[in-house]
């Protein structure tokens, strides 16, 4: 490990692969020496597991004594002795997650910057589609499960599981980068002017791609219909809420989108359609015809028990709980933007370009994938 004298790393690219490299070994070396403390007791119950059932169609996945058992009703579930893992998010993974994004993106930092691309808006807006691809892709897993599973998935499990969260964020992750050295070898082999044409190309026919897997779906079996209502609502609301939020501030606090520009709205509206997605796919259910969902993000979930708790009965029963995380998710994107003033773009480019795809990416595919559900009834 090159270092230099007074003990810090040489450079921040060293260090980072080294936090890397130590995570890596400390949970294989872990898992190796400890098996039922590392892996099943942590591993196993909030990443693993949670994959298992999730891709197995299961209630839960139980963890005992080495081996995995799927039940599919929540009585089971609770009646199972073992460690209990479930579809969704926990506090732990939750976090965990949050460092893993971190590290991802001090890497793509590192990486833009060999390229010598991402100093400007060019990087955000060609990525944008895959930003679509990753909650589309998602949701291939999910109309699998509704199909039946096994031979009749687009891809059955285990391998599945690369469409699932977390491993669906290297999935997508890894297909963006591919992308973007393609692009970027494009433009230095003098084949297109900008690499951020060829990158958004990329990233569209992945998207649209998963779009005719839907339609075929759709059209061949009698499981999968269109719920246009959905879309309609989701995407034509939050472009209709984007434009009065954009429009309003600008109007009484300019400031707030000084740095970001039209990058500012897009990450109001990304945010906005994972909002509705959400409210629609667990408020509306009954009168859209969609499944009835249940949250599986601690955040949500919070915000529904909260609101549960405070608001009249009756109120609840008109308009649902889930009403308020559009507003928070609505709050807290326009602060984001505000906090990406002109300073920080003029002191570090390439760190605040990649930060607001990471807060673009965080909206717009969880949002993607559940409107697209909804809007499949899967």
């Amino acid at each position: 490990m090159a270092a230099v004298s007074d003990g810090r790393f040489a450079d921040p690219e060293t260090a980072w692969g080294t936090v890397v490299a130590l995570l890596a070994v400390a949970l294989v070396g872990g898992s190796l020496l400890f098996p039922r403390t590392v892996y099943d007791g942590f591993i196993w119950r909030y990443f693993w597991g949670p994959v298992v059932a999730d891709g197995e169609g299961a209630s839960c996945a139980v963890r005992a004594g080495g081996e995995t058992s799927l039940y599919y009703s929540a009585a089971d579930c609770s009646a199972a002795s073992g460690i209990v893992a479930q579809p969704g998010y926990t506090t732990v993974s939750t976090l965990s997650y949050a460092l893993i994004l971190v590290l991802m993106l001090a890497g793509v930092v590192f990486l833009v910057r060999r390229l010598d691309v991402g100093r400007d808006s060019g990087l955000f807006f060609a990525l944008f589609p895959f930003m679509l691809f990753g909650g589309s892709l998602r949701t291939v897993e999910d109309v699998g499960i509704a199909l039946g599973g096994g031979a009749s998935a687009a891809l059955p499990f285990p391998l599945s599981a690369l469409l699932i969260s977390p491993f669906i964020y290297f999935t997508v992750f890894f297909i963006a980068v591919t992308g973007l050295l393609l692009a970027v070898g494009a433009q230095r082999r003098g084949l297109v002017d900008r690499y951020e044409y060829v990158l958004a190309s990329i990233g569209a026919i992945a998207f649209a791609t998963t779009l005719v897997y839907y339609a075929y779906v759709a059209a061949t079996t009698t499981v999968i219909s269109v719920r246009w209502a959905v879309p309609t609502i989701t995407l034509g609301g939050a472009t209709v809420l984007t434009a009065i939020v954009w429009y309003g501030t600008r109007a009484s606090m300019p400031e707030i989108h000084a740095g970001t520009g039209l990058a500012g709205a897009l990450i109001v509206w990304g945010h906005t359609v994972d909002g509705i997605a959400n409210v629609l796919s667990l408020d509306w259910s009954g009168p859209l015809g969609i499944p009835s969902y249940s949250p599986k993000h601690v955040v949500n979930s919070a915000i529904i028990d909260i609101t549960g708790a405070i608001q009249p009965a009756s109120m609840s029963a008109a308009i649902g709980t889930a009403w308020p995380f559009l507003f928070v998710k609505i709050g807290a994107a326009v602060f984001v933007v505000w906090l990406f003033n002109p300073e920080m773009f003029e002191e570090s480019p390439r760190y605040s370009w990649v930060l607001l795809i990471a807060v673009l990416a965080v909206g717009l595919g969880p949002g993607t994938r559940d409107f697209l559900r909804a809007t499949l009834g899967v």
